[in-house]
């Protein structure tokens, strides 16, 4: 259906023992849309994202990704498909060099059923992407060694691999945390180069004054449950948001 949404959440319950991370959540992503995802620590975000992604199964609801329900699919059958993701905690392969830890994005089944089979110089095409997110080919920055790149360097990693997988839908898990603001302004245009590329985004993000620059709408958690939606300035003028972030 042409005006389905690309990403639709419904009823969504995830309980580890007798906490309840996520409780009855619902909201449909359109395609070429940025969606902030936000909440205080510990309101499950990120266990939101794991369940989309498929690290965690739920408890209860459906997830339907281009009308076909991935509910409890496997994270490589939901990458094949079109979702990728970033990680909070940044694991890159600290022993080899920053360009050689896209071999498995770059090898990917996804890509390969992309490109046909028509790879080309896979070190030249990791080279390039990383280029595209900010490491100076010049500066030999990418033949380091993971262990020796600064944080900055590696968020940028981060979002290379997720790009390298060339999905429809990123979702980026505090792709902004422990950065300075001139790395956060130099990562923001490349968000928007993918917008422009008509690719739909979700961001978890705590850094709210960078996200509401660029997100369409977002969506509040507190406690797994969404407590608010719409655009940034109605939602942060809410008294439920306000008690959320800043207690009582």
């Amino acid at each position: 259906m042409e005006n389905a949404p690309l990403l639709k959440v419904s009823q969504l319950h995830k309980n580890f023992g007798g906490v309840q991370a996520i409780h009855d959540l619902n909201f449909d992503l359109a395609e070429g849309e940025l969606m902030g995802l936000i909440g205080p620590n510990g309101s499950g975000k990120t266990t939101a994202v794991n369940l989309i992604t498929g690290f965690v199964k739920p408890t209860e609801g459906e997830i339907f990704y281009r009308g076909k329900n991935i509910t409890g699919r496997a994270p490589y059958k939901i990458v094949r498909m079109g979702i990728a993701r970033t990680f909070q905690m940044v694991k890159p392969f600290y022993q080899l060099p920053a360009y050689k830890n896209m071999i498995i994005p770059l090898y990917s089944p996804r890509v390969k059923q992309r490109l046909g089979g028509k790879f080309g110089d896979r070190d030249a095409v990791a080279l390039d992407l990383l280029e595209e997110v900010g490491f100076e080919r010049d500066s030999f920055v990418a033949y380091k060694t993971a262990s020796v790149l600064p944080q900055g360097y590696l968020k940028r990693l981060e979002l290379a691999k997720a790009i390298a997988l060339q999905p429809d839908l990123f979702i980026l898990d505090e792709l902004f945390s422990g950065l300075s603001l001139a790395e956060v302004a130099g990562i923001i245009p490349i968000i928007e180069k993918l917008r422009l590329e008509g690719k739909t985004i979700i961001m978890i993000e705590h850094r709210l004054k960078e996200l509401f620059r660029i997100a369409d709408r977002v969506l509040v958690l507190n406690y797994g449950e969404k407590i608010a939606e719409g655009k940034s300035g109605a939602v942060m003028e809410s008294e439920v948001v306000k008690k959320a972030y800043l207690g009582s």
